[in-house]
Order: structure tokens, then sequence, then C-alpha cells
């Protein structure tokens, strides 16, 4: 048992390294570039990765936890009817980073079984980190939460558009309609991509 546990810890070490080194070898990353930072995520599928891994294309990235029952599936709803109102190229040019403001309940099962729940495809990825990740990636973002006595979470709903550099385009606390400025931020990106 032991051994399996250091084989995969091994596994996951060389599949970081070899994601972060393809990150890097993409050249140096723009000043103001979130994606300087070293945070270890591990998303739905168990997939370890830097945010550096998603170099590269526009992506829209909030916090969430998997338990929330209001303002949560919100953000999601909103996420989603962004993509949509942005069309096909920006369903399929825009990457969807949700990070969990709860890494204690939200294990890898917990993450898979939310974003099945919201119909999340391959384009998007619900990630943890530790407690200490989480607070860093929160104040990357400048999402505020904090736990509540009932084990709920108050937080920011802050939607947040990263250019494919890692770099703040745009942001939004609209929730339950599409904000018609991350909309149009995020159609320059996805046309400003090379095809």
């Amino acid at each position: 048992m032991m051994f399996t546990t250091f084989i995969r810890r091994a596994f996951a070490a060389l599949l970081l390294a070899g994601a972060t080194a393809s990150a890097l070898a993409a050249g140096p990353l723009a000043p103001g570039s979130l994606y300087q930072s070293d945070v270890v995520l591990t998303d739905q599928n168990g997939r370890v990765f830097h945010l550096a891994d998603l170099r590269g294309e526009p992506v829209l990235v909030s916090m969430f936890y998997s338990s929330c029952q209001m303002v949560c599936p919100m953000i999601f709803e909103t996420i989603r009817a962004t993509l949509a109102k942005g069309g096909t190229p920006a369903h399929d040019g825009v990457r969807v980073l949700m990070v969990t403001v709860d890494p204690d309940r939200d294990t890898v099962a917990a993450l898979k079984k939310t974003a099945a729940a919201h119909n999340a495809d391959a384009h998007w990825q619900l990630a943890r980190a530790n407690a200490s990740g989480t607070r860093e990636v929160a104040a990357l973002l400048g999402v505020q939460y904090r736990r509540l006595a009932d084990g709920d979470f108050n937080h920011s709903s802050t939607i947040l558009l990263l250019d494919a550099e890692g770099r703040i385009n745009a942001r939004t606390n609209t929730l339950g309609a599409v904000d018609p400025k991350l909309v149009g931020a995020m159609r320059k990106l996805v046309a400003a991509q090379p095809h």
C-alpha cells in the first residue's frame, strides 16, 4: 500500500514537472500574469496542474464550493450563459476554471460530482488546492471568503476573464444575467487568438 502511494505521488510529480516545463518553454510570462503563481491545483479528474498550464487560451475563472445552494449555482449558470452569448468561438476557445473555497470537503470525487451536476464539459476544470493555495488563488483573483459557523461560506461572486497570458482582462460581479462588457471582452480575446 505504501509503495503504491509512493508510485502514485512520483507519477503525479512527473506529470506536474512536465506540464510546468511545457508552460515555461512557451517563454517568460507577461508582467501582471496570475500564471506566475506556483499554487498546485488538482481538478475533478485528479489531474495535478499549475495556473500556468492554462496559458495559451482565454480563461473565465471564479471561486465556489460544491455544497453551496444559492450563489454558486448562479455563478455556474452565469458563466454558461456568458459562453453561450459569445457563440461557438467562445464555447470552443475559452476555458473555465472554478476553484473551490472549501478544499476540506471538496475532494476530487466531490468536484467530479459537481462538474457532472452542472454539465461541465471538457473545457471546464473544477479544482482544489490546499488551504494556503486556496488563500493565494483568492488573493490573486480579489475574491474574499470566510467560513461561517454552520460550515457554509460567504464569498465574493466575482467572475474574471484572463487573457492567454494569465492577465486579468475583465471582471464582473453580475449574476443571473450576462454582463455585455464581459461578453465583449471575451469575444475580442477569442478573435485575437491565432487559428
